[in-house]
């Protein structure tokens, strides 16, 4: 009788948990973004991508994903290698349209006239958990690039954006852009020969920013990719973000910038700033993967929770697995609480009402501070100064 009961109690902690795991979970979802480095290691006898993980490393890279579990993610240079990256996630995910390869095999070059050459795939892959729904996607190219044979290529391939409506499990909206702007080579950002790389990036962020105030409806809009730009170097406050807030129909945030550097955006610098040479991402932690979000005014939002950097177990053989690392934010229903009383550890408090000081410190009521009421599922809670 007392095993029976010990084994009713347990069974019905574990349950208990299980539904304060989910009920905690409630509007909460995650975001990845990752260029997973997947153009060719050379073609025909040209070396293109020497250093890359190839067939082997993308396959480890899928499973890598499939296992972190993001209930998104959307990737970047998915060009060769597709397959590899994505068998291993079909089980839990349901995947977007490959553009094809960066391949002589199977495309109609004119080796005369290779200045005229395009490879018309954009890298770009989205995958989202079995249970979101896609209701639509389009793709669009930049109407502007630079580097045919040099400054990274960029106008080899057909780099753009694609744009993905999607409904979570819990009926909420959303809208994502996945994208890959234009790169330059490290050695002409170090001897400041990359200003048309960096006007092409420019009118890009044009690009994009108009498109989502064309389309922007009451829906949240996420904004994900390589960007291949720092704010030290690239104007994106002023160039992005400033002017569609200045048109008052939504604010736009930085995960990074809320959730890592104090919410203050880094100083735009200079176009010739070279970043990785600085030694920026080492000091800052900031990197050109980034998401950020858009809030339309009239709409009930979403707000980042968490911020991630995916550096712990991306690498094989000592070696990391491509030249990017994933980036992850989770996201939450609803704009933050201007209290920033959401920063409580919820995990630490018990059933009724509880006091606070104004540092998050339990202390008993006669205390002057902030009163938590939650419902007895601990699905909610109110805030009362």
């Amino acid at each position: 009788m007392k095993q029976l009961k010990l084994w009713m109690t347990t069974a019905i902690l574990i349950i208990s948990g299980t539904l304060a795991g989910h009920a905690q979970d409630k509007g909460t979802f995650s975001v990845a973004t990752l260029d997973v480095d997947g153009l060719p290691q050379k073609i025909l006898v040209a070396k293109v991508n020497p250093d890359g993980p190839g067939g082997g490393g993308s396959v480890r890279i899928g499973r890598y994903l499939q296992k972190r579990g993001y209930d998104m993610v959307f990737m970047q240079e998915d060009f060769n290698y597709h397959e590899e990256l994505t068998v291993p996630m079909e089980d839990d995910y349901l995947l977007d349209a490959w553009s094809g390869n960066v391949e002589v095999d199977g495309h109609q070059i004119d080796f005369l006239h290779l200045q005229n050459h395009r490879f018309v795939c954009d890298g770009l892959m989205g995958g989202w958990k079995k249970g979101i729904m896609l209701t639509a996607v389009t793709s669009k190219p930049w109407t502007a690039n630079f580097g045919k044979f040099s400054h990274a290529l960029d106008e080899m391939v057909t780099k753009g954006f694609r744009r993905y409506e999607l409904t979570l499990p819990d009926g909420q909206q959303i809208v994502v852009y996945n994208m890959h702007m234009d790169a330059g080579d490290v050695a002409d950002e170090r001897e400041g020969k990359d200003s048309l790389d960096h006007d092409a990036r420019l009118m890009q962020w044009d690009q994009l920013r108009d498109d989502i105030l064309n389309r922007l409806d009451k829906r949240s809009v996420i904004i994900v990719g390589n960007t291949n730009c720092y704010y030290s170097r690239d104007q994106i406050k002023s160039k992005f973000i400033d002017v569609i807030e200045a048109t008052g129909r939504a604010t736009v945030s930085d995960a990074w910038v809320e959730l890592q550097n104090g919410g203050k955006y880094p100083d735009f610098v200079s176009s010739t700033v070279n970043c990785e040479a600085e030694g920026n991402i080492l000091e800052s932690g900031e990197v050109p993967d980034k998401v950020l979000y858009v809030n339309p005014t009239d709409g009930t939002g979403i707000h980042a929770v968490s911020y991630q950097l995916d550096t712990l177990g991306y690498r094989h053989d000592g070696k990391v697995l491509g030249d990017h690392y994933p980036v992850s934010v989770t996201f939450q229903a609803g704009r933050p609480d201007p209290s920033g009383i959401d920063a409580i550890d919820n995990g630490q408090q018990t059933t009724g009402n509880e006091f606070y000081n104004l540092n998050g410190q339990r202390v008993d009521g006669s205390t002057h501070g902030i009163v938590i009421e939650r419902n007895r599922d601990k699905s909610h809670k109110r805030i009362i100064k």
